[in-house]
């Protein structure tokens, strides 16, 4: 059973899926005072985006954390990679002609950079003590 339910955790599909349900939802709500089908609309294209981003994240994440050293391996990442996120989600919105932009990306964009920051800082913390004591 236990193999099964990690299995399930470890899913791509299934944390895609949950973004794509949980942040489109978000975007649904933070649309809601609109008239349909432009809550719809925003909650589809923020529940795509959230999809690709979380697919995508992760991968970025570790190719820039081999492009610093020292301290900025700690903080430069996951700031990049955040200023990218907000980017994309700006303009596909805007595009997509979401009301509320900035209620719709906030909770994403703070769901995916403290992602990014804690994701970054757990492969980086220990490259980043280990290259200081090799300095020392």
């Amino acid at each position: 059973m236990r193999g099964k339910l990690k299995a399930l955790a470890g899913s791509s599909i299934l944390h895609v899926l949950f973004a794509f349900l949980a942040m489109g939802s978000w975007a649904v709500f933070a649309n809601r005072m609109y008239p349909m089908p432009r809550p719809l609309i925003s909650g589809f294209v923020q529940g795509v985006l959230s999809g690709c981003l979380t697919l995508f994240l992760k991968s970025v994440v570790e190719a820039l954390s081999r492009q610093f050293h020292g301290f900025a391996r700690l903080w430069a990442p996951p700031l990049i990679a955040c200023l990218g996120s907000a980017t994309i989600l700006v303009v596909i919105h805007a595009l997509s002609g979401t009301p509320e932009i900035m209620k719709t990306i906030a909770v994403p964009l703070l769901v995916s950079s403290s992602y990014a920051a804690i994701y970054n800082y757990s492969i980086s913390g220990g490259r980043l003590r280990n290259h200081e004591s090799e300095g020392s």
